[in-house]
């Protein structure tokens, strides 16, 4: 018996087959090795064709498969995962009638201000929990005002992950955490948003029938039995979006739980378990997996661009040829705590949505010529990227959650031993790594959905954790003046 997990990103497409009873992978696979392109027309744009993501499914499924050779009638429920925020398009025959505004696409977020401003900063936070931004709901506004022929032709609106669920079933629906991740979804009323559909002008008619987040969705339709050698009938039980999905992944259900990611961008994602809210809307919150009206479970989503990035951009501008990055984090280890006084503000990437959407760059701050060496630049930017997850973690502390452990995967930042100390211990909190990713985690919140597991912890007893990182109380005051000096210099660059 076994369970499939599709994890539906911007770079690539895994596939991954998870036997049900032991929890171990058995096959994963992802396609195309390079990167799938994202077009952009103008600045600021970004769209990808949805065709090309199951073409790229397609492709990772049959590979799984073979190295499996795992039998179709044994696979017994299909999750999926995606890139959040994408805006799919179909007419009433279910054809996409234009590329999809993915995720970082930014061309909408005028369209957002002005929802925010309209139906009231308040109001808007009390109901969605966020400002309609730059999310799904203004993306389809941009397409209402700049598409008309194309707007008029829209039979339902989807997001990745349901237009994937589309092909597998041949039926369209729509979760209420995907729901929620396009700024549709009103928290108080628990119902779509009467004030969103109103200001921008949409039909009703425009959203699917709401599917359970767990629970049969769909099954394999007779065409997609034929095109990805899948028995007929086979349920599609669990669908989520990434971040939800990777917290599911690490087993991050209750409130207080964190999970974390650290590569190019990162994020730190906790469960909520009452409807509030940022003031300042510098967090995401967002209906977690497992949400309902009787029993809040809200995700609280921090996000910072500038993280892995600034790593990779010293690699490739202050490090030697030749050297990797294992061995630029024992570099860093070889500078002390707080390096030497060395401070670096690692928003580089962009606008910061924790600093209310500026972009005030990166910088570093206290350099001497006479002191500081490579490793101390290595680890000056390591504890910049760590204290801009601190600061983001004040705020998600401000609206209640209490931070003790934090689970993320065994990747990216999260190899380097200066980067998981500092943040172990200027967080206060313990750190768990784990061997697991997105689509294993969606195959098996798939077997959550057709009741092979009674529970999410029986889906996750095999989630093998490979590390524990404590907090250092020995060295916590200098953990803390480092931090302090990193804050005052980020106070005085965006006031």
């Amino acid at each position: 018996m076994y369970l499939l997990g599709y994890d539906i990103g911007s770079s690539s497409v895994k596939a991954c087959l998870v036997e049900a009873e032991s929890g171990k992978i058995v096959a994963a696979d992802f396609s195309p090795k390079a990167e799938m392109p994202i077009h952009a027309a103008y600045p600021g744009w970004a769209e990808q064709n949805p065709e090309m993501w199951w073409e790229n499914l397609k492709t990772a499924h049959r590979s799984v498969m073979e190295k499996s050779g795992v039998k179709a009638e044994e696979i017994k429920a299909i999750g999926i995962s995606w890139q959040m925020h994408g805006l799919v398009p179909v007419d009433k025959n279910r054809q996409v009638l234009r590329p999809s505004i993915i995720w970082c696409d930014s061309r909408a977020v005028a369209y957002g201000e002005k929802a925010f401003n309209a139906i009231g900063k308040e109001r808007a936070l009390s109901l969605l929990l966020n400002s309609p931004g730059n999310f799904t709901a203004s993306k389809l506004a941009w397409i209402k005002e700049n598409e008309p022929e194309t707007y008029r032709k829209i039979d339902k609106i989807m997001l990745p992950g349901d237009y994937i669920a589309m092909k597998l079933t041949d039926s369209v629906g729509i979760t209420v955490e995907g729901l929620s991740e396009g700024i549709f979804w009103d928290f108080k009323e628990n119902r779509l948003s009467e004030d969103v559909m109103q200001y921008f002008g949409f039909d009703k008619s425009l959203i699917p029938d709401i599917v359970p987040t767990f629970g049969i969705q769909g099954t394999v339709s007779a065409t997609a039995a034929v095109e990805l050698g899948l028995k007929e009938g086979t349920p599609v039980s669990y669908r989520a979006g990434d971040q939800p999905n990777n917290a599911v992944s690490l087993n991050v259900f209750n409130p207080g739980e964190i999970a974390s990611t650290a590569g190019t961008s990162g994020v730190v994602y906790g469960v909520l378990g009452e409807i509030n809210y940022d003031p300042l809307s510098r967090v995401n919150t967002f209906a977690h997996v497992n949400h309902s009206p009787e029993k809040p479970r809200l995700g609280v989503l921090l996000c910072i661009n500038g993280t892995g990035i600034l790593n990779s951009w010293i690699k490739r501008n202050m490090i030697r040829e030749g050297l990797s990055y294992d061995d630029m984090n024992r570099l860093a280890t070889q500078s002390a705590i707080g390096a030497k006084g060395l401070s670096v503000i690692p928003f580089g990437n962009g606008a910061e949505r924790i600093l209310e959407n500026k972009n005030i760059g990166c910088s570093f701050h206290g350099i001497n010529f006479n002191i500081h060496s490579i490793a101390d630049v290595v680890r000056a930017s390591q504890e910049g990227i760590v204290f801009s997850f601190k600061y983001g973690m004040e705020i998600m502390e401000s609206m209640g959650m209490n931070i003790k452990v934090i689970r993320a995967g065994n990747a990216n930042m999260f190899l380097s031993p200066v980067f998981r100390e500092t943040l172990a211990s200027i967080a206060g909190a313990t750190i768990e790594l784990y061997d697991t990713d997105g689509a294993a985690g969606a195959a098996k919140a798939a077997g959550i959905g057709v009741g092979i597991y009674a529970s999410h912890n029986e889906a996750f007893a095999s989630l093998k954790k490979i590390m524990t990182i404590e907090p250092d109380a020995k060295n916590q005051s200098q953990y803390e003046t480092a931090y302090q000096e990193w804050k005052t210099n980020l106070n005085l660059l965006n006031n």
